[in-house]
């Protein structure tokens, strides 16, 4: 039998084996940990509600840690990342992107454009987080409702909601090989009277990175040609030009703690330089500022546990050049949100939180050689929503439930002047599309329950309606877009994208061996999605015509694990999986699906000792839409990690080693468009060495 074929077998039948029987062994050891409702997006010291379906934290955290979110969270289960280089990179949960997985920072938007474009980097520092949490279902619905895929929520703690006893912090630099990077962070937590203050800085900086091979998919004179007749060829070898990222950031906060809660503010200065590496190049330089204030009061009315308020204002702009340094397109968005939620304690057996939440953003892109609009006219957006999200336990059944609705209008500037389309070198059939205000009412909920039949044990079903609004690029955008070598253009009678989402889950929650399974359909009506219409511009280098379009689609797929005393003193293991297809109603796969995958992971920790291996497979992708080039090539991703921490004095000290892509993989992403996945793979084999100090 082929050695790669019964590798997979043996990955596939030891995974359903442990899953489906391994879970009666150790039983007898199981102990009743009652209900946890104790981790939430909001993490209100401890009253946090509805618990994520994943939360990275601490040791596991710190060995997971890149240098963008995307790369973060990429081989968690069922979440995938884009590719985009060292700078750019947003995680994909269950075959969804984009608009249709939300990034939050403390609760709120995280107030950027990278839902626009995978070439837009997620404007957070990756270096100060203290906890990042993926949410679905009702407990998504505190946050938004279009979020169909999931929510990511990623929690710095730079509003102190708690009086630090003395002064406390961390320090951490290192270097990695692959990229010559080079990183430094410090945190800072002080008390000043009733005052708790808080200062965060990073500086982090990588060369070119490191790659086997080439960097063309097929090696050299691939000849793809990603739009009729134009192939690009690239002959880079050794080093990926334009995989380069330098970012640095300062933060503060400062918050008054009460007996009854808190009041704070902070601020942020985030400067991003990264490049971007399609075949012709370029890179991108993007800043922020942004401001929050949160106040909360716990116990403040008979029968409920805290009223919170938060808001924050985030003003972003990147610059975009190409491989020439010539400034060409320039991007703003100025935003606004707000958000008040009650939360009551229990009645009739359930808790849950009411709120309220408003929004509004002004987006901008301007040509740099014209002063006029770039791809997308300057569009006002807003939203006002209200929710309720309850969670009760009722004997051995577990339920949570959620409700949101939202307003949202898309006010596009109807004093645009978009050129003609044979200006563009398309046919006049693809005309630019109307400038009108647009006004959506959206209707979301989720219902789900776990009931466990046998202690410890728990069976799963939920059942999630989300409805999503089309963002201003989906409806008035009209022209080139580099970074993905096409003519975009929107489609301003778009409708109300909606997804119905059922999932049956099976778990283990007790003992050394824990298990989870969910099989999930995820049913769409009116999918937005770009649709190839063959037509090409003559004028911007044959790019082809993309048209925003709407079909009934659906995705449905797998996930599990199963572990043995995993995060535990000791020995522990774990084996996972997903799998996911999206496909038309009407025949056709989606663009830009995950491939399959399987792994293993080995972890030890022992008297400040921790060292752990993981190594996944990731399926050759074949399941492309009609207009993908492919498939995208199978790889094989082995990783490891190696910390010894002690405690001098008062500063526990930790130095660490980490081992990735030890096999030299050629890895592609099937999630990356094809102007960066035929021409750019992830970084070869990489030593990174660092020390941490906690204090």
């Amino acid at each position: 039998m082929n050695l790669k074929y019964f590798r997979n077998f043996l990955f596939a039948f030891s995974f359903i084996a442990f899953c489906l029987f391994g879970t009666n062994i150790w039983a007898q050891k199981d102990l009743d940990s009652g209900l946890q409702i104790n981790v939430s997006g909001s993490r209100d010291d401890g009253q946090g509600f509805l618990s994520p379906s994943k939360a990275l934290a601490g040791d596991e955290l710190q060995n997971k840690l890149g240098n963008t979110l995307g790369s973060t969270l990429s081989n968690e289960l069922g979440v995938s990342a884009t590719g985009y280089g060292s700078g750019a990179s947003r995680p994909v949960i269950r075959g969804l992107e984009g608009a249709r997985v939300q990034i939050l920072q403390n609760g709120l938007s995280v107030g950027d454009v990278s839902s626009i474009s995978p070439d837009h980097a997620v404007a957070n520092p990756m270096q100060n987080i203290h906890q990042i949490e993926i949410l679905r279902g009702a407990s998504a619905l505190m946050y938004g409702s279009g979020s169909s895929g999931g929510l990511v929520n990623v929690l710095n703690d730079r509003i102190v909601t708690t009086l630090p006893d003395a002064l406390s912090g961390a320090i951490n630099a290192s270097y990695e090989t692959v990229n010559q990077g080079k990183t430094g962070n410090i945190e800072l937590d002080a008390p000043a009277g009733p005052i708790a203050l808080h200062l965060d800085s990073t500086i982090s900086n990588s060369n070119n990175y490191q790659i086997p091979g080439y960097a063309e998919q097929g090696g050299p004179n691939a000849n793809w040609a990603i739009n009729p007749g134009n192939p690009v060829n690239v002959p880079y070898s050794g080093k990926l030009p334009f995989s380069f990222s330098n970012q640095n950031s300062l933060g503060f906060g400062a918050s008054y703690i009460r007996n009854d809660g808190y009041t704070g503010a902070s601020l942020e200065r985030m400067n991003h330089n990264y490049g971007i590496p399609t075949a012709e190049g370029g890179f991108i330089q993007q800043s922020q500022n942004r401001y929050d204030f949160a106040h909360q009061t716990n116990n403040p009315f008979d029968g409920f546990s805290f009223l919170k308020f938060s808001a924050a204002n985030t003003n972003y702009q990147h610059t975009e050049f190409n491989n020439n340094g010539i400034a060409s397109t320039q991007w703003s968005n100025t935003a606004t949100e707000a958000r008040l939620e009650l939360a009551h304690n229990k009645w009739l057996g359930s808790q849950g939180v009411l709120g309220v939440q408003i929004t509004g953003a002004t987006l901008n892109a301007t040509d740099l050689a014209t002063n006029n609009y770039a791809i997308v006219p300057q569009t006002k957006s807003n939203a006002n929503a209200l929710f309720l999200v309850e969670e009760g336990r009722y004997g051995d059944l577990k339920t949570s439930l959620g409700a949101r609705y939202s307003y949202a209008g898309q006010n596009p500037n109807t004093a645009t002047q978009f050129p003609s389309s044979s200006s563009q070198g398309i046919p006049n059939s693809y005309g630019p599309p109307s400038i009108q205000n647009r006004q959506f009412n959206l209707f979301s909920y989720s219902a789900g329950g776990i009931y466990d039949f046998v202690r410890g044990y728990g069976l799963g079903l939920a059942y999630t309606v989300s409805q999503r609004a089309p963002t201003p690029q989906e409806l008035y955008s009209y022209g080139p877009h580099d970074s993905t070598a096409t003519f975009d253009i929107g489609n301003s009678s778009l409708g109300t994208e909606t997804s119905h989402n059922i999932e049956l889950s099976f778990q283990k929650t007790l003992g050394n061996i824990r298990s989870k399974v969910s099989l999930y359909r995820n049913q769409f009506t009116n999918y937005i999605y770009g649709f190839y219409t063959g037509a090409y511009s003559t004028v911007y280098e044959n790019f082809s015509v993309v048209q925003a379009s709407q079909a009934n689609a659906y995705i449905r797929g797998a996930e599990g694990e199963i572990s043995y005393n995993w995060n535990q003193s000791g020995m522990g293991s774990r084996i996972f999986g997903d799998v996911s297809q999206g496909s038309f109603n009407a025949g056709g796969n989606l663009p830009l699906q995950p491939a399959p995958r399987l792994g293993t992971e080995l972890a030890y920790q022992k008297n400040g000792w921790l060292t752990s291996a993981s190594y996944i497979y990731s399926y050759q992708q074949n399941r492309l839409a009609n207009w993908e080039i492919g498939p995208t090539p199978s790889y094989n991703l082995l990783n490891a990690n190696l910390s010894y921490t002690e405690r001098i004095g008062k500063v526990n000290w930790t130095s660490y080693i980490a081992l990735k892509n030890l096999l030299n993989e050629d890895i592609r992403y099937a999630t990356s468009p094809m102007a960066v996945r035929l021409y750019a793979p992830q970084p070869g084999r990489s030593l990174m060495i660092g020390v941490r100090a906690a204090f």
